[in-house]
């Protein structure tokens, strides 16, 4: 039962930072999940699956896991590249790709 500690990126439909400055402490699954043939639903035996843990900062999810004796994995974030870019770069002359309206 390894825990992965990671700070959550944005999801697509998200502009700002809301939700991506904490770091999370979660458990990988230990079974796979199955659907049950009645009723097709998806169920997993595996409890920890559920379990997640918010921390303010990379330090505290790891002294937690140490301190408690869980077995953790970290993964670091990945910033995004941004390019600069305005709206007039949209009417240029010598563009990559010619307008198509």
């Amino acid at each position: 039962m390894v825990a992965r500690i990671y700070r959550p990126a944005r999801t697509a439909m998200q502009s700002g930072k809301a939700q991506t400055r904490e770091w999370l402490l979660s458990y990988e699954p230990e079974s796979a999940k199955r659907v049950e043939p009645l009723m097709g639903y998806t169920s997993s035996s595996d409890m920890n699956s559920q379990i997640r843990l918010s921390f303010e900062t990379r330090e505290l999810a790891v002294d937690y896991a140490e301190r408690n004796q869980i077995p953790y994995r970290v993964e670091e974030p990945q910033d995004p590249t941004r390019r600069k870019m305005s709206y007039s770069e949209n009417f240029r002359y010598d563009r990559r790709q010619p307008w198509t309206h």
